[in-house]
């Protein structure tokens, strides 16, 4: 991400529960990212904050039929006049991501994010692709560190990534920059949610990465050092200063803060 505008976005949009969904049912929509808050279609919001960011020149999204894009009547006039492109989805996340870039042509650089981070802004994007043309990796993961999130949120039970150097959070955003990293989307070949489920961490990482993250033996650098030399590439972590970042919607609750914090930002 040297010149901008030039990165390729790839918001990953398919859902695993469609309509069975538990934040689709609130309002009876296919996909959770098909929601609307505060008066916008979650959809809507991830791709309008990428395509107001200088660094990013294409956007394509990861769904199982375009059918669904053209629901939302702003994303079926990108798609229609070819400033929004549409890419099938595959069985699960990594699949997905090697599907696209087998699509699209010259996809490096790649950033991937998710279609239901309603809170991501263009300053955040700006940010990351700034960071990641300064350090220049194959691999790039943008992370909030827990104290900037509880400072703003000191209510809030985030499930974080407890370490050596404190608690981090994970904000769906994702840099791909050359041929060579594919291999690390693997990590999500059953699904990600590591924080969450930290079963998945022994299967994508191994056992001594388990055990150097459970017992909080390294840092986030150090964790992040130690792939790279597994995979022999340069895996780099972004930090977010940003406390709305890491926060994506999954359930009932995170609607409802989502939708505060929205209208709170347009001074509602």
């Amino acid at each position: 991400m040297t010149d901008q505008p030039q990165a390729t976005a790839l918001i990953l949009a398919a859902s695993r529960r469609g309509p069975g969904d538990q934040v689709a049912q609130l309002q009876g929509v296919s996909h959770k990212c098909l929601v609307t808050l505060d008066g916008t279609i979650m959809l809507e919001r991830v791709v309008t904050e990428l395509k107001n960011s200088k660094a990013i020149n294409r956007i394509f999204i990861s769904i199982e039929n375009r059918d669904f894009i053209e629901q939302v009547p702003k994303l079926k006039a990108m798609l229609d006049d070819g400033t929004l492109f549409f890419v099938p989805s595959a069985e699960n996340l990594y699949l997905s991501v090697v599907k696209a870039i087998e699509m699209i042509d010259t996809p490096w650089p790649l950033m991937i994010t998710t279609g239901d981070n309603a809170l991501h802004t263009t300053e955040m994007i700006d940010h990351f692709c700034r960071e990641t043309t300064r350090i220049k990796p194959d691999v790039a993961v943008a992370m909030t560190p827990a104290d900037v999130i509880l400072d703003a949120y000191p209510e809030g039970k985030r499930a974080f990534h407890d370490l050596k150097d404190g608690g981090w959070s994970s904000c769906n955003l994702y840099a791909l920059t050359t041929q060579k990293a594919i291999k690390t989307a693997k990590v999500f070949e059953g699904g990600g949610q590591f924080g969450k489920k930290p079963e998945r961490i022994l299967k994508a990482f191994g056992l001594f990465f388990m055990i150097l993250y459970k017992f909080r033996l390294s840092t986030i650098d150090q964790l992040a050092n130690r792939l790279s030399k597994r995979w022999k590439l340069k895996l780099s972590v972004i930090r977010m200063p940003f406390a709305d970042a890491p926060i994506d919607v999954d359930n009932p609750g995170d609607v409802a803060l989502t939708e505060r914090i929205l209208k709170a930002r347009r001074g509602a």
